[in-house]
């Protein structure tokens, strides 16, 4: 595809320069019809994983408006937020009114031809709009109903409201994220929806395994307070076991004594001292193998006792080359450092387009860009069919999965149930 001419004033598109990606992709859970009733991030982002491994994934949206996160913006591209396009690839879109006297059987015709349903209502909501498990389960029994919510199913935050930010600052993750003196940071990406949302598709994998042995369906409660938690679980449990309290210290408080960012000459790097013999290597890079063999430096607690003067010793001494010269040295020695990418270098990384990660789906034209699931089997990784524009689906799912005739789908947008 030819590149776009950026107009005058305006930055050229980085997805211009991205390949685009074509062919089917997986084919892993093919058969496997998902119904996608979530908004946000979590939610689309467990059904996105299920379309990328090859699962039919239906994606319902409020007539008018859609998912949430269509409006998430700017920056938007082709009229349309890039947070929602980041996390809908592999999906039809179809508009529908399921809280509708009148679009609530056409839910359930759908529910009776799913596998999974996936929705991010609290319990109450739930209820009210008939899309919780008990509900669901009368149509479809054999269904895997994933449930994604701020704080669980039950207990006495099971009707709160929540957000990543807010399931972020009950894990802990905040609080020992960024420096001392500074006030706590939420992790620059939205961790727990991206952690809840993986947490969902891997159950429904786990709950369909489970469905062919025994022929039941599942109601799965995926919180993102907990998924959030989880993932603090090696800051959390050393407090558990041992009482010591640790706050944010801007990532210098590792168990590994040395496992940190440090300044070169010009840009920093990072470096991970993680066991013995990466500490004997590293000094040998330095040229200093005797300071690796002092005894009071022998295991990494003794290590961890001297990190102050250990890490101002390196300091010192990494700042007098550029970082190029440090990261080639400790490659050739097998020492594990890397550089801090900014995110336009993340975007122009050789090796992550060279392994496919970053790459763009074309729609109407327009390049989209994706950053891919990472993960191959046998090689092959998922195909790309661009997030789908509100309700581009409809007619055909109405028609071709529910037999409806285009009077009555025609009737039906009259009344804005599609």
């Amino acid at each position: 595809m030819t590149e776009r001419t950026p107009e005058e004033g305006v930055p050229p598109i980085p997805a211009n320069s991205l390949p685009v990606k074509t062919g089917s992709g997986l084919a892993l859970l093919d058969g496997l019809v998902v119904l996608d009733l979530t908004t946000s991030i979590a939610g689309p982002y467990g059904a996105q994983l299920l379309g990328d491994m090859g699962a039919t994934v239906i994606k319902i949206e409020r007539p008018g408006s859609g998912d949430d996160a269509r409006a998430w913006g700017p920056p938007f591209l082709d009229g349309e937020s890039l947070w929602f396009q980041s996390v809908n690839r592999n999906k039809r879109s179809v508009t529908l009114d399921y809280a509708s006297e009148r679009g609530h059987p056409v839910l359930a015709r759908l529910v009776e031809k799913a596998d999974v349903i996936l929705v991010n209502l609290v319990s109450r909501a739930q209820r009210k709009l008939g899309v919780d498990h008990g509900t669901l389960s009368k149509i479809n029994p054999t269904l895997i109903h994933v449930s994604i919510t701020g704080f669980g199913l039950t207990g006495t935050r099971a009707d709160k409201p929540c957000y990543d930010l807010i399931a972020e600052g009950y894990s802990g993750v905040m609080d020992m994220t960024g420096e001392r003196e500074n006030p706590p940071q939420k992790v620059g990406s939205p961790a727990a929806d991206l952690l809840a949302g993986q947490d969902a598709a891997m159950a429904a994998m786990g709950a369909v395994i489970s469905r062919g042995r025994t022929g039941k369906g599942c109601a799965i409660d995926v919180s993102m307070a907990e998924s959030m938690t989880r993932f603090m679980a090696p800051r959390l449990l050393p407090y558990l076991g041992s009482g010591e309290l640790l706050r944010r210290s801007g990532g210098r408080d590792s168990v590994i004594a040395i496992y940190q960012v440090f300044d070169t000459a010009d840009e920093p790097l990072t470096l991970g001292l993680g066991n013995d013999g990466i500490w004997q290597r590293f000094w040998g890079v330095m040229g200093d193998p005797d300071y690796a063999a002092r005894p009071e430096y022998a295991s990494n607690p003794k290590r961890r006792t001297h990190r102050a003067a250990i890490v101002e010793k390196i300091a010192g001494l990494l700042r007098a080359q550029p970082r190029d010269y440090w990261l080639k040295r400790f490659e050739e020695a097998k020492v594990p450092a890397g550089p801090l990418q900014r995110l336009d270098q993340v975007a122009q990384d050789a090796e992550f387009h060279a392994r496919g990660l970053l790459y763009a789906c074309e729609r109407d034209g327009v390049q989209i860009p994706q950053v891919g699931l990472g993960i191959a089997f046998d090689g092959a990784s998922e195909g790309c069919a661009p997030p789908p524009r509100l309700g581009q689906d409809t007619d055909a799912i109405l028609s071709g999965w529910l037999n409806m005739t285009e009077d009555e789908i025609r009737a039906m947008r009259s009344d804005r149930i599609i």
